[in-house]
């Protein structure tokens, strides 16, 4: 199983980026997808999660209209599109799939990709 993020850097507060995930090695269209970040000193957060079939979404509070998630089932790739971003932005993202069974669950994470918002 791999989830390979990109598409993080340094942007200028007020600017935009566009960060990817890329699935393999599972049925990535079964998966609910989430991005999380952690910010230095601080515990991972939910930025926003995406049903298996991207018909249902969820934000944030602080992220609600500046941040869409989204995904292509035939690209095995989530996405997370970020406007207005702010310095309080800065954190590592990382990609979560998770799939729920029963009583139990599986849950893969990415390596996370670093998203520096400053001037």
């Amino acid at each position: 199983v791999h989830l390979v993020e990109s598409g993080g850097g340094l942007v200028q507060p007020g600017g935009s980026l566009r960060l990817s995930c890329a699935a393999s090695g599972f049925t990535f269209s079964r998966y609910a997808m989430s991005w999380y970040r952690q910010a230095p000193g601080k515990e991972r957060e939910l930025v926003a999660a995406i049903s298996s079939r991207g018909g249902s979404t969820n934000y944030a509070d602080s992220m609600k209209g500046r941040f869409t998630i989204s995904r292509d089932n035939a690209k095995n790739t989530v996405y997370l599109q970020m406007n207005s971003l702010k310095p309080e932005d800065t954190a590592v993202y990382f990609c979560n799939a998770r799939r729920e069974y029963g009583l139990g669950f599986s849950d893969y994470w990415g390596q996370g990709t670093q998203v520096t918002v400053s001037s």
